[in-house]
């Protein structure tokens, strides 16, 4: 009869160990990691599914023939390195979150005895199995799971924050890409423009017109411009290069690819500072991740002062003794007498403060962040009327040459220079409508949302939208 109820002893805890998790090894080749990411591009099927899901229509013809902003936007959520750090790190909280609604396991023992002395007939071995059957008290349970909640609600909120980090990079090396390619323009025409001065002034200078140091001058500004514009297709092929690392993609995947700059034409907006500042404090992700943080270290202040209350160990036993059976309950607990847990509720009271002096800290930085934006992007507003006023006098300069020149009253010098005084316009109110949309996209960053009406931020994938090639790393 002791043997069988060893072997059923036995038989449970063999069983108990079957359901343990097994290692499974999963090293990362460098290699394997480096052309999996060489082979991305922008007609990958998968990508193609995201795009259909999250727009809401088949994107036809594809590949599609024109990438807009919105569209890239899910393009960079699908293909990112810093969304998929984010989604791990939640994945992290919230297997944490399976590890504080675990249950404290019971032990067990198995001391057996021998008695050298024992009467002749009468079995010398004592088996004496022990077990020991934690019950946690004050519900620590709960408020250890509380806690990993919240720490894991926060960790969901850290995409979002990502996301928008993702979205505004974008943003900035579009608007870079869009602009470099401009200024190029610009400085081409300004350039075939300065030639034909200096040609003109070379003639002249042949004719004894003018003197060397005007021909001399024009060179240098030519010079100048021409050194300007390789600066400028320097600038344009570090922006394509950019502008595919904000994607997560290689430089090659955008070769041949249109893309759409309609997003820098829509019509400036001019919000209130306080609605602009109440969109920030309400909506922002960082702005809940610090409450939910927040929460959390209410939580384990909780938790800290729980474990004041000690937790109960029943154990109850059996034992064989020279062929008696005798059983046996026992009950411990650990007695606060020289330590009431007061050191981790100090801790934690401590924590909570700096969790409450963080989340105003961060009010306050928002509160300045949409404060300078705004100041930003007003100015950068009124310098684009300025602009704007000076190219339609330049419009209106070079139309009055163009009808001197018609009628023989201004020369071809007089007409290029007034072109060429005009494309220095046209240059100078491009670079204030760059200028308009950069102070946009830091009022948008302060706010953490889009401001433009048309716009809105595309939906985040909280799981990796690309689970074959995670399952192949």
């Amino acid at each position: 009869m002791n043997q069988r109820k060893l072997v059923i002893l036995l038989f449970v805890i063999t069983f108990s160990l079957a359901g343990c998790s097994m290692f499974h090894p999963r090293p990362i080749s460098p290699a394997r990691t480096a052309t999996a990411f060489e082979a991305r591009t922008l007609d990958n099927a998968g990508l193609k599914e995201f795009l259909k899901k999250n727009v809401g229509h088949k994107i036809t013809p594809w590949p599609s023939k024109s990438w807009d902003f919105q569209m890239l936007t899910l393009v960079a959520f699908y293909y990112h390195p810093d969304l998929d750090v984010a989604r791990a790190q939640w994945g992290v909280a919230e297997a944490r979150v399976g590890t504080a609604s675990g249950r404290p396991n019971p032990s067990v023992g198995f001391t057996p005895q021998y008695d050298a002395d024992a009467a002749r007939g009468v079995s010398p071995w004592k088996l004496s199995p022990t077990f020991d059957i934690p019950i946690e008290t004050a519900g620590k349970r709960g408020y250890r799971i509380e806690q990993a909640r919240h720490l894991s609600d926060a960790a969901r909120l850290n995409i979002a924050t990502v996301a928008w980090q993702v979205r505004s990079r974008l943003r900035v090396r579009l608007i870079d890409s869009y602009a470099t390619s401009q200024v190029e323009a610009f400085l081409i025409r300004q350039q075939g423009v300065q030639e034909e001065i200096v040609k003109l002034l070379e003639q002249r200078l042949g004719f004894g017109e003018i003197s060397q140091p005007d021909v001399t001058q024009a060179r240098i500004s030519l010079a100048q411009t021409q050194l300007s514009l390789r600066d400028a297709q320097k600038q344009r092929a570090e922006a394509r290069v950019q502008l595919a690392d904000a994607l997560g993609l290689p430089v090659g995947a955008l070769d041949g690819v249109d893309l759409s700059f309609g997003f820098l034409d829509r019509a400036a907006i001019n919000l209130p500072s306080q609605d602009v500042q109440r969109q920030a404090l309400l909506n922002r992700p960082d702005i809940l991740a610090a409450l939910v943080e927040y929460a959390a270290s209410q939580s384990a202040l909780q938790l800290d002062i729980a474990k004041q209350y000690p937790d109960i160990h029943l154990g109850p036993g059996y034992s064989w003794d020279q062929a008696e059976n005798k059983w046996s309950l026992g009950i411990s607990l650990t007695l606060p007498v020289f330590n009431q847990n007061q050191g981790p509720i100090a801790e934690a009271e401590a924590r909570r403060k700096e969790a409450a002096a963080r989340f105003t800290a961060l009010q306050a930085r928002v509160v300045g962040e949409t404060d300078r934006a705004l100041a930003g992007y007003r100015a950068a507003l009124q310098t684009l009327e300025t602009a704007d006023r000076l190219l339609e006098s330049r419009r209106e300069q070079q139309r009055s040459v163009q009808t001197m020149f018609d009628i023989g009253q201004a020369d071809r010098l007089a007409l290029r220079s007034a072109q060429l005084e005009l494309i220095a316009a046209e240059l100078s109110r491009f670079n204030s409508l760059t200028t308009v949309q950069q102070s946009l996209g830091l009022l948008e960053n302060a706010v953490q949302r889009p401001l433009n009406p048309p716009e809105s931020i595309a939906n985040v994938p909280e799981r990796n939208p690309r689970p074959s090639e995670e399952n192949n790393e």
